[in-house]
């Protein structure tokens, strides 16, 4: 916290210092006359009306009365990385959206608007129900201005996913250098939920593939076969899932042969330097033997030999065991990101995938 030369905590932020990173210590309790302090640090994404909105790395959006603040200062924009490869927010963003592409798309300024509709299964609700393949290629990607006033942009948002039957969702990313706090706290604002959080985490390609034996028994393949698909989460075929899961620049998928169906698939789309990683499912019956790693393993090599060198995948808050792999693998957060869904916006998006 800052402190002045008469050893008194100072308040160094005012409401022009929005969009910068800050950290703030505030009371914790109005009217406490103890020293009882609780520390925030985030993106001060508003300062009106007496109430600071802070949105910290993880997407929270934090108010806090500006009558309980006891000190402040900006802090730089983004910490350093513990370790992985150099890489900016927007360039994984978008390495990102290539490896699961829409069916449809439209420009809205630099906003682009992402769709991949199909049709709900006979048992899966009311006949007619229209879905989308994950959320990844059904919500919004905002990568700079949409060229129209915000409230203007997200009516345009949600008509357009009404007309394809689907909920409107945006995605939204924080915690890196040009991530998109202010943008995660006009959405809250504006009564948008955030349904879903998770983490893009980068790494070195070449440690990846060094993990797993050679040969390892896994097959590779350039689509996704019925086996592979009732593996993949129990889906199932689909057109639409598979047009979008064989999208990409190049795509490959592996497979570790069961005695009635797939031991082990994963996914990596090759993009340049990038190798991301999906889709890596173990049957339940036969986790902990290293198929994971193995399936990875596979895939990396093949991607070492196309000239990547750096890896990414996505992984939910919630899933202990993948995050404890990846980084026993190297793997390090980067950014986390949201999808937040507009009000009174029920139908569902998909798998529920990230």
């Amino acid at each position: 916290m800052e402190i002045s030369a008469a050893g008194r905590l100072e308040v160094r932020i005012t409401a022009a210092d929005v969009g910068k990173r800050v950290s703030v210590r505030r009371l914790s309790h109005a009217g406490v006359t103890e020293e009882k302090f609780t520390d925030t640090v985030g993106v001060l994404a508003s300062w009106d009306d007496g109430v600071l909105l802070i949105t910290r790395k993880s997407g929270e959006t934090v108010r806090i009365a500006e009558s309980s603040l006891v000190a402040g200062k900006v802090v730089p924009s983004a910490p350093a990385r513990r370790r992985g490869p150099a890489a900016s927010y927007e360039e994984l963003a978008r390495v990102a959206a290539r490896a699961w592409r829409p069916l449809e798309s439209e420009r809205l300024g630099e906003w682009e608007l992402r769709a991949a509709v199909e049709r709900a299964p006979r048992d899966g609700g009311p006949a007619g129900r229209r879905v989308g393949f994950t959320r990844r290629a059904n919500s919004v990607l905002p990568l700079g201005d949409p060229g129209v006033p915000l409230d203007e942009a997200l009516t345009t948002v949600r008509r357009w996913y009404a007309e394809r039957g689907l909920p409107a969702y945006v995605q939204t990313a924080t915690g890196a250098e040009g991530t998109q706090e202010l943008l995660c706290a006009e959405l809250e604002r504006r009564g948008w939920v955030r349904e879903v959080t998770a983490e893009l985490w980068v790494g070195g390609l070449a440690p990846v593939a060094d993990r797993g034996p050679e040969p390892s028994g896994v097959v590779l393949s350039r689509t996704a076969d019925e086996a592979w698909l009732a593996r993949y989460r129990r889906k199932g075929a689909s057109e639409v899932a598979l047009k979008v899961l064989e999208s990409g620049p190049s795509v490959w998928f592996a497979t570790v042969p069961g005695p009635d169906a797939p031991a082990a698939i994963g996914r990596c789309v090759v993009d340049g330097r990038w190798a991301g990683f999906a889709a890596v499912e173990v049957d339940p019956a036969q986790r902990r033997r290293g198929l994971a790693t193995a399936v990875m393993a596979a895939l990396a090599r093949r991607a070492l030999e196309e000239g990547a060198s750096a890896a990414w995948l996505q992984v939910e808050d919630d899933n202990a065991g993948a995050r404890a792999l990846y980084d026993r693998m190297g793997f390090a957060a980067h950014h986390a990101y949201h999808h937040h869904r507009a009000p009174e916006s029920s139908a569902p998006a998909g798998d529920g995938s990230p």
